[in-house]
């Protein structure tokens, strides 16, 4: 029945459906992968298995057929366990599998329609109903019954699922990749989401650096004021991008940078503080609401970059049946992580609130389409605690503006909030929030240091 030389699959089926020649070479590469995996690094043998795997394609499916790719993996998995290579057929499966992980991780990239990653709220939604937390009233049956911490661990678990994923797609792109950039709206959780990643990659032995954009911000007064006195620095020029990209270029090529040190409290910066280098093999990391904005990185090479985008992809429905707004959510990140980081009151951060929303449509927002991965941070416990916290600056909110034309995004975004909140169980405790959970980042206590 053994041919000398088989006839061979002229043409196969990728996965969008497209009809491509056949090249036996990925099928032998992938067979020495598993075989480098358990100690073989045996060329021949794997020659070997190819042609077994050629034959065995035309055995089943005739020299003139156009099988699948998962035809053929299928294919080689039968042939490695029929030759007796069982630990090689195990380390296959497993590397067939990741490369299935990192194909369902690059897919919500091209499923963006109006700047809203609907395949991915589909899957927060599913997640929320199957954890019951869903709804307001579901939420609030959840907490009765005393399953709070549960859900608390659940969350952490899947969002820290997402980022160990991120960083497989990471490590699959290396040598090429040399900046990972993690971006996204104001209080989404970028800084957080940086430093777990970077855990990640050191777990796989991978070395980092991280560089802080927000040194880079130009100092306040040079940025426009409105009628209040209020400055508006949510735009990418408030950031001094042409010395940003300046730095990473040359980081990249292995020269030595001092970058600013701006204080958030004084709103000044100091030019020429903190000495930064990239020393061989090191990966930059950076979080910045602008990282995907085109003038940051202008100088670098799409290929160096791995492109991060989060945002807090939210799916709970208020006790009317409307869903609360992803904004709305980091709304209330960012009022308690200004009163207790920024020396801003949640009163000032709410009627700062415009210029926020303002940047993040034109300057942040649509750049999700240029995004090579995207996490959802939502935390699906975070509202119970963050109502302790703030729902009397909110409640004041919704009456303190009603009469004034000038704070109408305040008062509409308030009351909003206000009617959401309002029958929400709320709990004060937050001992059951693990020193390493991204809402740390806005509520204190954190076991990394920002």
């Amino acid at each position: 029945m053994k041919q000398d030389k088989p006839d061979r699959i002229q043409f196969i089926i990728k996965r969008d459906g497209t009809l491509v020649p056949h090249d036996g070479r990925r099928i032998h590469n992938a067979i020495l992968k598993g075989a480098r995996a358990i100690g073989l690094a045996d060329a021949e043998l794997a020659t070997r298995l190819t042609e077994r795997v050629e034959a065995a394609l035309v055995e089943t499916y005739g020299s003139a057929a156009h099988p699948s790719v998962e035809d053929i993996q299928d294919i080689v998995e039968s042939v490695l366990m029929e030759e007796g290579h069982v630990e090689m057929a195990k380390e296959y499966i497993i590397y067939r599998h990741e490369r299935s992980r990192l194909r369902e991780a690059k897919a919500p990239r091209f499923d963006v329609t109006d700047n809203i990653p609907y395949r991915k709220l589909y899957e927060v939604l599913r997640w929320n109903v199957e954890h019951e937390c869903h709804t307001v009233p579901a939420l609030n049956r959840l907490i009765a019954r005393g399953d709070f911490a549960e859900l608390i661990c659940a969350a952490d678990q899947r969002y820290d699922d997402e980022l160990k994923l991120a960083a497989d797609i990471i490590l699959g792109r290396l040598p090429d990749t040399r900046i990972v950039i993690v971006a996204g709206p104001s209080s989404s959780g970028k800084t957080t989401t940086t430093i777990k990643i970077s855990e990640h990659l050191a777990r796989e032995g991978i070395a980092f650096r991280a560089m802080n954009i927000d040194h880079y911000f130009f100092n306040i007064e040079a940025h426009p004021r409105d009628e209040f006195g209020d400055y508006d620095y949510e735009r990418p020029h408030a950031l001094d991008l042409p010395l940003i990209d300046e730095h990473l270029s040359m980081l990249l090529d292995g020269k030595s940078v001092k970058t600013p040190n701006y204080d958030f409290k004084t709103g000044k910066r100091t030019l020429d503080v903190h000495p930064l280098q990239l020393k061989t093999n090191e990966l930059l990391l950076i979080d910045s609401l602008h990282g995907l904005f085109d003038d940051m990185t202008r100088s670098i090479a799409n290929s160096h970059k791995f492109k991060l985008y989060i945002e807090s992809l939210g799916q709970l429905r208020g006790v009317d049946g409307a869903y609360m707004r992803w904004a709305d959510k980091r709304l209330l990140r960012r009022m308690i992580r200004d009163m207790q980081h920024r020396d801003m009151g949640p009163i000032e951060t709410l009627t700062h609130w415009h210029y926020v929303r303002k940047s993040e449509l034109t300057d942040i927002i649509p750049y999700i389409k240029n995004a090579d991965y995207v996490v959802n941070s939502d935390l699906p416990y975070e509202l119970p605690i963050l109502k302790t916290r703030l729902f009397k600056y909110i409640r004041s909110a919704a009456t303190k503006f009603h009469q004034d034309p000038r704070r109408l995004d305040a008062h509409i975004r308030a009351n909003r909030v206000h009617d959401l909140l309002k029958p929400l169980r709320g709990i004060r405790d937050d001992s059951c929030i693990p020193g390493k959970s991204l809402l740390r980042e806005f509520i204190g206590g954190s076991e990394y240091t920002y």
